[in-house]
């Protein structure tokens, strides 16, 4: 008998609101699922900025993955905040949508 595939979810959302993602990853991963998607970095790691790929320069190298990780996915899941979805999200969003992606969002 094999095992059975576990869903793979790719969170996407704005970098502000990574912590709000790291506990959806861990409730998912509780659940069996496999949660790829934003980096879950230490506020000691961050203490000079949000956007830390930027200041590192290499946002083009990580956007470009996580094109790999959405087309990876089995659904993606948008961690939407106060309403907030950036641009980049949004980009994501379309993205997803055209590879008929099923969506799924938080909405806090």
């Amino acid at each position: 008998m094999g095992k059975i595939k576990p869903k793979i979810i790719c969170i996407c959302g704005s970098s502000k609101f990574c912590d709000v993602a790291a506990v959806k990853k861990w409730e998912f991963e509780k659940e069996g699922m496999i949660a790829i998607g934003l980096h879950f970095l230490p506020s000691w790691y961050t203490e000079q900025t949000h956007h830390v790929a930027e200041f590192e320069g290499v946002a083009s190298i990580l956007d470009e993955l996580h094109l790999r990780k959405i087309e990876m996915a089995d659904e993606i899941f948008i961690v939407n905040v106060n309403g907030y979805i950036g641009e980049r999200t949004k980009f994501e969003i379309d993205y997803s949508k055209k590879l008929g992606k099923p969506i799924s969002y938080l909405e806090v």
